[in-house]
């Protein structure tokens, strides 16, 4: 039966780490190694210096906004800036024992503890640092990292850094082992040819990001909001019956005067303005998953969806993990609203039809709202950074911010013109194509790497200029 084979390893045979359990030498593995082995390679480490990012203790630095600080749970999708990183100010990134952590364009990140084999690419020049939980694999020459990020995300990639993974309480990948993950040996043509899509691919995902701002100053104009009406913090005085006794809040930063302004101009938009939970048909908090697994573990897993997958407006699904939906209640719809509720809070993304049914996380929200409030148009609410304000202020925790039920249905809600909900949807539905396009080509990028090891380079630059229309 096929996953039951038996082999015969020698002494001999084992790799320097004396590697003596199963799944090492299991018939993927070792065919993929076989495979590869037969080409011409190197190590990985004959293409990329390894190192891995900071190990000091600064989340007391963290911030929404800052110098983007990557962590494990960052990484994932092709492009790093396409994460939503928590953030560190400039004087804890200049400090001499962060300087070895700072990321320079070209560099691959690497998640190497809990989400293994996540991979993204830097692909700014923006000043920007990440974790130890992510090894940093710096190109020796300059443009190969296309080629090498797409190989690395590809499945003979993958395998390896799965293959090389160990441990016993918690699996990782150690930076020793780096040197023993072999990349075949690509010509500057196919590198060249893989850059100049990637490349592509990039321009479109800024105009993606472009668009969507396009569509977020639509929403301000309209609803008569707009970054100057933030105003700077300054003192207010309340009396108690108008603090406490109304609210339940003691602390002083909920009373700003920012607040009350940005509220009065929401009610002088809709005087019929009402708060999330009385307009939502539902809201729910997700449910905790003790084992993840892999796609094809078993048969009829579900996606489970975590706040990492939460972005602009949308929930990723080709970073999901997956789980036995058996004793799980609570699964998504197309058109729900997702938001995490612990930590960095305060993003918000609409589920999509290939995610109906999924599974989500204990640490995320969820609710919909009647079919006249379009889904994406009341995401790019939430995500406005004038309303997020609003949401942080509701948001209780003294040491990590919290979003609850409670406080989330609290949040005021707007009626918006149909006629505005249209435009601003198909300024959304826009960005996302153009989102989706970008994926497309990265998609096809990884392929035509792992066709040039199946069936070699010609073959692979042909099939490549077929797909991108050249």
């Amino acid at each position: 039966m096929d996953g039951l084979e038996c082999k015969e390893v020698c002494k001999s045979e084992l790799e320097r780490t004396l590697r003596i359990d199963s799944e090492f030498y299991s018939k993927n593995y070792v065919e993929i190694y076989n495979m590869l082995s037969s080409l011409a390679h190197k190590p990985l480490t004959a293409y990329v210096d390894v190192s891995d990012g900071n190990h000091m203790g600064i989340s007391e630095q963290f911030s929404d906004e800052g110098i983007p600080y990557y962590r494990g749970q960052d990484a994932g999708a092709f492009f790093i800036e396409n994460s939503n990183p928590i953030c560190i100010d400039e004087i804890t990134f200049n400090r001499p024992v962060m300087k070895r952590s700072h990321l320079k364009q070209g560099d691959v990140l690497l998640s190497i503890v809990g989400t293994i084999g996540a991979l993204s690419l830097v692909y700014s020049n923006k000043d920007a640092t990440c974790s130890c939980k992510l090894a940093i694999l710096r190109p020796k020459k300059s443009d190969t990292e296309a080629v090498i990020a797409a190989f690395l995300k590809g499945k003979y990639g993958q395998a390896q850094i799965k293959r090389y993974t160990r441990g016993a309480v918690q699996m990782g990948l150690i930076l020793e082992d780096t040197d023993q993950i072999i990349v075949p040996h690509f010509t500057d043509t196919l590198g060249k040819a893989i850059k100049q899509q990637i490349d592509l691919a990039y321009r479109i995902k800024e105009h993606s990001i472009q668009t969507y701002s396009e569509a977020q100053e639509l929403l301000e104009t309209h609803l008569g909001i707009s970054k100057a009406e933030k105003c700077d913090l300054i003192t207010s005085t309340e009396t108690l019956l108008q603090s406490f006794k109304a609210t339940g809040r003691l602390d002083a930063e909920y009373y700003q005067p920012q607040y009350r302004k940005l509220e009065t101009a929401l009610i002088n938009y809709d005087p019929n303005i009402k708060p999330l939970g009385v307009i939502a048909k539902y809201i729910f908090t997700g449910e905790y998953a003790e084992e993840y697994l892999d796609k094809d573990a078993l048969p009829n897993l579900r996606n489970y969806i975590r706040g990492t997958d939460i972005s602009n407006g949308y929930v990723e699904s080709d970073n999901s993990i997956f789980i036995d939906p058996t004793g799980f209640s609570k699964f998504v719809s197309s058109g729900d609203i997702l938001t995490g509720r612990v930590g960095t809070i305060g993003k918000f993304g609409v589920v999509d039809e290939t995610l109906s049914g999924a599974l989500c996380s204990d640490n995320i929200l969820c609710f919909h709202l009647p079919e006249a409030y379009m889904p994406n148009v009341y995401a790019l609410y939430f995500n406005n950074p004038i309303i997020k304000s609003l949401i942080t202020r509701l948001a209780r925790g003294s040491v990590q911010q919290r979003l609850n039920q409670e406080t989330l249905r609290e949040v005021l809600v707007p009626y918006i013109n149909d006629s505005v909900q249209t435009l601003i949807d198909q300024k959304v539905a826009s960005s996302f194509n153009l989102r989706e396009k970008s994926e497309h080509i990265l998609a096809i990028v990884i392929r035509t790497v792992e066709m040039a090891i199946e069936q070699g380079e010609d073959a692979a630059l042909a099939w490549l200029k077929e797909r991108s229309g050249e």
